[in-house]
């Protein structure tokens, strides 16, 4: 049940954080990429007395694009830490909800904050990024009270979301498509609060059984970190900067595919917007499957004593980052292979239970400043020349992933530390 209404809260967190790459499309007219300002206003009328106003276009540069869609991640990564830290404090479930329904509301916002002008986008942008910062954070918290050791196992929003946008744009216009997706949001986030208990001694609902099986299973790793951290060790944890690098190499990819693949469609492909939302979201279908795929296969070999924990998480890095590298030639498809990178990546964090929130935070962390850079370095590139820009901006992408390959096979580690263990954590 937990899996269930997690699913759905990171599918509406990831529709939230994704819509704008697709309906930036529509708002610039993005076939011309250095700006147009798009034919004259019509309406479009569903009943003879019924009319909806057409959506403005904007004549804005692939520069101004470019820190348009980065501008989420400035402020998405300056609450990653402070979620994780406030999560192992006051709990996953009032974080993860209060996150999910601001960024809901601030969605709603978005289409009178775009015709306020370019810095009122940015802005609203920095505001939705430090709303859905806590988000992930909080649910690894969460997560951390509930999953037994081997039952450890979401961006099946992103195909959703651009599949549907594509289709909203061109039906309704673009700001609909932050109208559906911002109520949609406020909605679901009644649902958390109401399904979602805290621990399994908090909930009224679970029978004897399965709580006594998870309390012993989950017995060993104690209770959340309160208000001291072991900062110093952490910084020295070799095994904990092979993860934060090998994750700052990966997410340069997924973000720049996240934010700029939309405009790579239409710009360079010619798809229309119907086309490009449902190829841009296809990849992510792969995605979504590739995590379960991942994840149930991860727990096989683990459970056989086929692999060690370590091994296991370096030979899907390596697989993954592999055909990441390779796959330069058809990028569509490159999300599917960065689903056994985040299984591997962001799963060895949860042998460090007492601060797993921290920590997904600390490593986001630097996987947004990728996420800041990419389409910022994107659109400048792409401002350049056309073609060219793409080019290089996939090869630089394949040169961080193998670089990060190396850094974690390298160091990479699957036990845990001695730093995060409770004994040690109390003196």
């Amino acid at each position: 049940g937990l899996t269930l209404v997690l699913h759905i809260s990171l599918f509406m967190a990831y529709a939230l954080r994704v819509s704008l790459s697709i309906t930036i499309v529509a708002m610039t007219n993005s076939s011309h990429p250095h700006g147009c300002s798009g034919s004259a206003p019509r309406n479009l009328c569903l009943t003879y007395k019924f009319c909806l106003p057409q959506a403005p276009v904007y004549s804005w540069s692939a520069e101004t694009q470019g820190i348009i869609l980065s501008s989420f991640f400035y402020g998405y990564g300056l609450t990653q830490a402070l979620g994780g830290y406030c999560s192992g404090l006051f709990g996953g479930k009032p974080i993860l909800g209060s996150g999910l329904l601001l960024s809901s509301v601030l969605t709603l916002l978005v289409p009178r904050a775009a015709e306020l002008g370019v810095s009122f986008l940015i802005g609203l942008q920095v505001l939705l990024g430090l709303a859905e910062g806590v988000i992930f954070p909080a649910q690894y918290t969460l997560w951390a009270k509930w999953a037994p050791p081997l039952e450890r196992r979401c961006t099946f929003g992103t195909f959703f979301a651009l599949l549907v946008a594509g289709i909203i744009c061109q039906s309704l216009g673009w700001p609909f498509v932050f109208y559906i997706f911002g109520a949609v949001g406020c909605a679901w986030c009644l649902c958390w609060f109401l399904l979602v208990y805290e621990d399994p001694a908090h909930h009224p609902w679970i029978s004897a059984g399965e709580q006594e099986y998870i309390m012993s299973s989950l017995a060993h790793q104690g209770s959340s970190h309160g208000h001291s951290l072991p900062l110093v060790a952490m910084a020295k944890s070799l095994p904990l900067w092979a993860i934060t690098i090998a994750c700052f190499c990966t997410d340069w990819l997924f973000y720049m595919l996240l934010t700029s693949m939309p405009t790579f469609m239409s710009t360079v492909l010619h798809f229309d917007l119907r086309e490009n939302g449902l190829l841009s979201s296809m990849p992510y279908v792969g995605n979504g499957l590739g995590h379960i795929l991942a994840g149930l296969l991860a727990d096989f070999l683990l459970a056989r004593r086929v692999l060690g924990t370590a091994a296991v998480r370096k030979l899907f890095s390596a697989l993954g980052k592999d055909e990441l590298s390779s796959g330069l030639t058809a990028p569509t498809h490159l999300p599917s292979c960065d689903s056994f990178l985040s299984a591997s990546l962001r799963k060895s964090l949860l042998p460090l239970p007492r601060y797993a929130g921290f920590l997904l935070g600390i490593t986001n962390t630097f996987g947004i400043v990728a996420g800041i850079i990419a389409p910022t370095a994107v659109g400048l590139l792409v401002g350049q020349d056309l073609q060219t820009g793409w080019r290089n901006a996939f090869f630089l992408s394949a040169a961080l992933n193998l670089f990060g390959l190396i850094f974690y096979i390298a160091f990479g580690s699957g036990t845990i530390q001695d730093w995060a263990r409770e004994d040690t954590a109390g003196q």
